[in-house]
């Protein structure tokens, strides 16, 4: 709500609860409420709410406004009161949640926190100043210090985005200064930024022109500083019409794109959500984070550390008031996710969270005491067990030549999954074949890698038993790293594939436990290659007769099949075949072993329908420039 439309509110109805309806009760409340002054709205929900008929929600604002005012015991007194005659259930659950957090402040209270924060006195001002972002010695924030045209949804003028020459936390105000007008348009509200790793890329929020061709939302868009200029921003191909795309940040090695989103088939309102730079620069595979991080509120402002955590602000989780400032590191195939504490948050908005290094860095916050609107405050983390151990995974996809040679295997898609099939992250391999991704403490992974033309491979990899003892440790960071490779094989048609260790009893065609394993992992080949239809073929060795050896092989071919298809794989992608002894791979076999080796279970692919299987542009398409922000250099992820 603008401040025309909340003058207007305010003056046809007064700011007397006392005189006006539920109804008007209910307007002035959401009016305070909407303009983010929860604490003014209390009064008119409480009379609203005591004179019956105020919507369910006006008793979750309510609570909401109380838990601002820090009045968390009668916060809980008013939910309490509500949700045993709750029928929204939207409504119900939002409530639930916030009283389950509302039970959880004390606890939050009698945390230790050896956080320091301090107000950057010498960049705030009355306006707002939010979102700060460090790299190549600058500060960037966005603010509306300026003035100018009035952005009609806040009634607030629009914002900019600035920049500061800085060492750390102490700037030199001579240098401020605007972006460049390709930035700053004199007709949007420039939000939130993120420089990617080199300071060469920045991504930021652009909001509502007002016009009838503009966007009609928030959207992320990319520009390049090149020459000594900025580009034209061009907005990224994953914003969502409609949907408030928002609050970007990149992963430290600036192959991850973190970001909030409204978009359909969230948890909540704003959830924070991942996308992953392919080798062709596009921005891909867009991910929600899940429930973990995820709530019925909203979540925003991520921020990913040095040592992989996670930070980012909620309304959802256990917090003091408005939006306060969570840490989310996983551990054991689990999440948790932790409020930073005072004095990091307050009963006020407290948000955008950015390291510097690993103990300083800055926020935001609406606390009282700032100098007006929004304020950067710096931080120090004075911690003095604080040690960060890292896991990393590195490894190069491979490949044999025609001479059964390996060799490296570039431009790969390799995915790390984790034992629910989570897929955690993914790289694009460059010219040299080589991936790297972090890893965490006590967890099992699949490696999962692909390309078009062959076989996508699995490969297990696990940290149980690895983790390092953090009190042997001397020094502040440590690195672990962990080495492996991905052989891949070409999918090559009539080829024939054997399947070790397929055994049947004398005579017999039934699948035995030990074929079964091996047949399960058949199984798995042809769900992660669902273009592939195969023949599956049985051969005997030579101790019987042509026909009962041919028979025999049919009706093992027959059966290893069913059992496959008992698995869930579609009938028409596979087919039994008999051989008997007519494809001898040692003839005149004498020992048991040589017997054996002709004794075998192979399968062949028939037909391969080839699909896309690493994201590549068809030749045709050109590149999107705008979203190539890295050069291929062929040696990692670009």
């Amino acid at each position: 709500m603008n401040n025309a439309e909340f003058d207007a509110v305010i003056a046809k109805l007064g700011d007397s609860p006392e005189k006006n309806s539920v109804e008007e009760n209910v307007m002035v409340g959401d009016a305070y409420r909407k303009s983010n002054r929860l604490v003014e709205s209390i009064p008119f929900y409480e009379t609203a709410i005591k004179e019956g008929g105020a919507p369910e929600e006006s008793n979750l604002y309510l609570a909401q406004g109380l838990k601002v005012q820090q009045n968390y015991a009668e916060a809980e007194r008013i939910l309490n009161n509500y949700l045993p005659r709750a029928r929204d259930e939207k409504t119900k659950k939002l409530a639930e949640k916030e009283l389950q957090n509302l039970r959880k402040i004390d606890e939050l209270k009698e945390k230790e926190s050896y956080y320091r924060v301090k107000n950057l006195e010498d960049i705030n001002t009355e306006k707002a100043e939010y979102s700060p972002v460090f790299s190549q010695n600058y500060l960037y924030f966005t603010s509306n210090r300026e003035g100018g045209k009035i952005y009609r949804t806040t009634g607030t003028p629009f914002t900019d985005i600035y920049r500061v020459a800085s060492r750390g936390a102490n700037v030199n105000l001579s240098t401020l200064d605007a972006l460049d007008p390709i930035i700053n348009h004199v007709d949007t509200n420039e939000g939130s930024v993120a420089i990617s790793p080199d300071g060469s890329s920045m991504i930021f929020a652009k909001g509502n022109d007002g016009k009838a061709k503009g966007y009609s939302e928030v959207n992320l868009f990319f520009t390049r500083y090149r020459n000594g200029r900025w580009s034209e921003p061009v907005p990224l191909s994953i914003n969502v019409a409609e949907a408030w795309d928002s609050t970007p940040a990149f992963s430290p090695d600036g192959t991850t794109l973190y970001f909030s989103s409204t978009r359909p088939g969230g948890y909540g309102g704003a959830d924070l959500y991942q996308a992953k730079v392919n080798r062709r620069g596009r921005w891909v595979d867009v991910r929600n984070l899940g429930p973990e991080i995820n709530t019925p509120g909203d979540e925003m402002f991520p921020y990913i550390s040095e040592d992989g955590s996670l930070y980012f602000s909620s309304d959802g989780h256990a917090g003091f008031g408005k939006l306060d400032m969570f840490r989310a590191v996983r551990e054991g195939g689990h999440v948790t996710v932790t409020n930073l504490g005072k004095p990091m948050n307050s009963s006020a908005d407290d948000f955008g969270l950015f390291q510097y290094n690993l103990t300083r860095g800055f926020f935001t916050s609406n606390r009282r005491g700032g100098k007006g609107d929004d304020d950067i405050y710096t931080f120090i983390n004075d911690d003095p067990d604080l040690k960060v151990v890292n896991y990393f995974l590195t490894g190069v996809t491979m490949t044999t030549d025609d001479g059964g040679e390996e060799i490296v295997l570039p431009n790969t898609k390799v995915s790390l999954t984790a034992d629910n099939g989570d897929v955690l992250d993914e790289a694009f391999t460059g010219a040299g074949g080589k991936f790297n991704f972090r890893v965490y403490p006590e967890e099992h992974y699949d490696l999962i890698g692909e390309k078009t033309d062959y076989f996508t491979v699995r490969k297990d990899f696990t940290t149980v038993g690895k983790t390092v003892n953090r009190d042997t440790l001397t020094e502040f960071i440590t690195n672990v790293t962990f080495k492996t490779n991905i052989m891949m094989d070409p999918i090559v048609l009539e080829k024939a594939i054997v399947l070790d260790n397929i055994y049947y009893d004398l005579d017999k065609a039934n699948i035995r436990s030990d074929a079964a394993l091996v047949l399960d992992s058949l199984v798995q080949i042809m769900n992660d290659n669902p273009e592939i239809y195969i023949e599956l073929g049985s051969h005997t060795d030579s101790r019987a007769d042509d026909d009962y050896n041919m028979k025999l092989s049919q009706r093992r071919a027959q059966s290893a099949v069913s059992y496959i298809i008992n698995e869930g794989i579609e009938s028409d992608r596979i087919v039994a075949k008999g051989y008997g002894e007519i494809q001898l791979l040692i003839k005149n076999a004498k020992t048991e072993e040589e017997h054996q080796k002709n004794r075998r279970t192979e399968f062949k692919v028939l037909r391969y329908n080839p699909r896309n299987r690493n994201d590549d542009l068809p030749p045709d398409e050109p590149v999107d420039e705008y979203d190539r922000f890295f050069k291929d250099s062929g040696d990692g992820n670009g």
